[in-house]
């Protein structure tokens, strides 16, 4: 990092907590392969972490501090105070509060938390922008109607992009057919537009101190809150206690189990846009499985 850039880094962080930055140490730490990620330490003993990319990703940095202050909002749930973002020379950069992270902790406490956050509503679903689901972005344009949203700006979005990366042929038939049938997995549910977290797999969970829950790197928006359960379903990392906190806190319609794998299908395309590999086959695989549900 050069010598201009750290000056508006820090002057930033000043102008944000309102009183001077004077570094210490700036170490790099592990924090996901979006992202160029470091501890900055302040000679008042003051941590921060930071979240450093090219300027052209500048957007992911805004999206994400708004999601952040969205969900510290509620006051349901922890996760990592925002504290300044910007752009300098050539990087954009993010600033949060820097949290020592654990494994384990308090998995019934994180159930009941998002149950808590889940009964946070809005009258429509969606979110006041855009944002972004890892790189890919994540339209959340406003709409009345839960399986409309679902068909345009989720499924039908991911499929559009998978024709532009090439994926063509029996995924964009199945998934034309899948869009057709998305009704009938709404019969008789009609689900309230909740706060959800967005983007909630095993690692974007974690415990600080006393085992208290912290969630981090969402990608926000109001919708069907059998998304966020869903998601902790597709690659694990949450916790039997975990599950039977939530369905204590705020119990599951019947049908969950239903569509469940509907709404990670969602996320199966998307890392099928993103990197490839077997996903388009397991988003094919998925597909029929669904459409074999309703057919």
């Amino acid at each position: 990092m050069e010598a201009g850039f750290l000056a508006h880094l820090f002057a930033a962080i000043g102008d944000a907590t309102h009183r001077s930055f004077t570094p210490r140490a700036t170490t790099p730490v592990g924090g996901g392969c979006i992202n160029e990620t470091y501890l900055l330490e302040g000679a008042d003993g003051s941590r921060y972490f930071l979240k450093l990319n090219h300027i052209q990703h500048y957007p992911m940095f805004i999206a994400e501090a708004a999601g952040l202050n969205a969900i510290a909002a509620t006051q349901t749930t922890r996760v990592p105070q925002h504290i300044a973002h910007g752009t300098a020379d050539s990087h954009g950069f993010l600033v949060l509060e820097y949290l020592e992270l654990n494994s384990r902790g308090n998995a019934r406490l994180l159930g009941e938390q998002l149950a808590a956050l889940h009964r946070c509503t809005a009258p429509r679903f969606g979110f006041a922008q855009g944002n972004f689901i890892g790189t890919t972005p994540q339209p959340n344009g406003w709409s009345e109607n839960w399986p409309d949203f679902w068909r345009e700006q989720r499924l039908g979005f991911q499929l559009r992009l998978a024709a532009q990366n090439g994926y063509g042929g029996q995924l964009q038939t199945l998934g034309e057919n899948l869009l057709d049938a998305l009704p009938a997995f709404f019969a008789g549910y009609t689900p309230q537009p909740s706060l959800l977290h967005g983007d909630l797999w095993g690692g974007n969970h974690a415990f600080v101190a006393h085992g208290a829950p912290v969630v981090f790197d969402p990608a926000p928006y109001y919708g069907d809150r059998e998304c966020d359960l869903a998601m902790t379903e597709l690659f694990g990392g949450y916790s039997a206690d975990f599950y039977a906190a939530y369905r204590a806190a705020y119990p599951l319609d019947a049908g969950y189990a239903e569509r469940r794998d509907l709404y990670n299908l969602y996320h199966i395309l998307n890392h099928a846009n993103l990197f490839g590999g077997g996903y388009a086959q397991r988003a094919k695989e998925m597909m029929q499985r669904l459409l074999a549900k309703v057919g």
